[in-house]
């Protein structure tokens, strides 16, 4: 799927495409409309057949409306839709390029509440479309006159079911998992948050052997992320202590991203997942270049950890697009975030939270160990308190002379002990405050300080 690229000042695209109140704009199916026509027209450029477009949803009511909007303006331009039901993100990546699609559409809000939604575009590579191509997008949807004359006729589109699209999946993500080795024996819990993956997760793990107890998966359209999955492991964390299970999943809306709970009842987060999973690479000499790639929100305690392997962390700014662009840039196959998206490039091109989870199933398999014990020995975590504030307006960081002495004054005393990150949340005009340091009580008084000296900015 290429793309011409120009200046454009992105207004319907964040950081993990387009997001907000269903029904509202842009989340309307007026613009969904618009967007499909734009899409099939961008994916159809230098192909000599009619544009395939694969669409995949979570369980939100709002996705049939979405969903059908889109449609209809990819057969409005010719286009061929695939239309693949409730499955998770990365299984829409994966069917895209093994159906030899020309574009994906996921509609889904990922971990936001049920009256959300939003709409993400991949390539006919499986990736996450780069800014010039959203930018594209845009000024498509901007400008209907850009798209050409309607077809009419046999020249209009069609849409069908991909009906065995969760099977597809369910495939591909066993394939993931070693031949050598069988999750029989394994109780495990699972919870699927009443999302995309409420049928394919517990058939996965399930179908490699796995005695499964499976939570949150009677969606009802409107309970999706609602008390339970990645957002509220809780439910797992009490249903593994409680059934004497190895290890519990718990996945967001979209499947996606996974947080990890040992035979404890103890969370083990992204950061514990990608420690673990990249001393087993470095020791089987398959991770490239010794080097992981994480966010500048990932706990010091990984850096030390990589470098007690013989490795090297690479940090991206946060999300998980940055963190997937920088793995393909150099050439590195493993990467994520500390709050459970992780990039396994051998096997998949965005984040999997059922993947991921087979990795760490494999490592305890094949060790014989508990997870707790593997969690503990991957890394020791640093002591990490995190701040938030809102402000009457963003400013830039270098014009807070307040915040910028309380800061260099904090990183003189902490040294090489610590590090402390202030930056500004991606949506709204809330500052963030992560310190790191080997006292927590000594952060926490120190975050409370940077937080009143932006107060102080703010009020000047």
């Amino acid at each position: 799927m290429k793309t011409e690229t120009g200046a454009h000042a992105r207004r319907l695209f964040g950081t993990d495409g387009i997001r907000g109140p269903a029904n509202v704009h842009p989340i309307t199916p007026e613009l969904a409309l618009q967007l499909g026509r734009a899409v099939a027209f961008v994916a159809g450029r230098g192909v000599r057949h009619a544009p395939r477009v694969l669409i995949g949803k979570d369980t939100r009511l709002s996705g049939y409306m979405i969903e059908t909007a889109i449609a209809s303006g990819v057969c409005s331009m010719g286009g061929r839709v695939l239309l693949c039901g409730p499955v998770p993100t990365p299984a829409v990546a994966h069917l895209t390029t093994s159906m030899r699609a020309d574009a994906g559409i996921v509609i889904s809000a990922s971990h936001n509440p049920y009256d959300d939604n939003g709409i993400k575009i991949f390539g006919r590579d499986g990736f996450k479309l780069p800014d010039a191509a959203e930018a594209e997008i845009e000024r498509l949807i901007e400008d209907d006159a850009l798209l050409g004359e309607r077809r009419t006729g046999p020249g209009i589109g069609r849409a069908e079911k991909l009906e065995d699209a969760r099977g597809r999946y369910v495939v591909f993500a066993k394939t993931t998992f070693p031949r050598d080795l069988s999750l029989e024996g394994v109780r495990m819990v699972v919870d699927a948050a009443h999302g995309a993956a409420y049928r394919v997760a517990p058939a996965v793990f399930s179908e490699l052997g796995a005695k499964v107890a499976a939570l949150g998966v009677k969606p009802s359209g409107t309970n999706i992320n609602r008390d339970c999955g990645a957002l509220h492991p809780d439910n797992v964390r009490a249903e593994v202590v409680k059934r004497g299970a190895a290890i519990g999943v718990a996945l967001d809306g979209d499947a996606d991203r996974v947080i990890v709970v040992d035979e404890k009842g103890q969370i083990v987060d992204g950061d514990a997942v990608m420690a673990m999973c990249a001393a087993r690479m470095i020791r089987d000499g398959e991770l490239r270049a010794s080097t992981l790639v994480a966010t500048v929100m990932s706990n010091l305690g990984l850096d030390r950890a990589m470098v007690r392997l013989g490795g090297r962390l690479l940090r991206t700014p946060v999300g998980d697009r940055y963190v997937v662009e920088a793995m393909r840039k150099g050439g590195f196959n493993l990467g994520g975030e500390q709050s459970g998206h992780l990039i396994f490039l051998d096997h998949a091109s965005t984040g999997d939270g059922i993947v991921a989870a087979l990795q760490v199933l494999a490592l305890m398999v094949r060790s014989g160990r508990p997870l707790s014990e593997l969690a503990r020995e991957a890394m020791e975590r640093v002591p990490q308190v995190l701040e938030n504030v809102t402000l009457p307006a963003r400013r830039p960081l270098d014009e807070m002379a307040e915040l910028a002495k309380a800061t260099r004054s904090v990183e003189s005393s902490l040294g090489a002990d610590g590090r402390v990150l202030v930056r500004w949340s991606g949506t709204e005009p809330k500052l963030r405050v992560m310190i790191e340091g080997p006292d927590e009580d000594r952060i926490r008084a120190w975050a409370k300080d940077l937080i009143a000296a932006a107060r102080r900015d703010a009020a000047s």
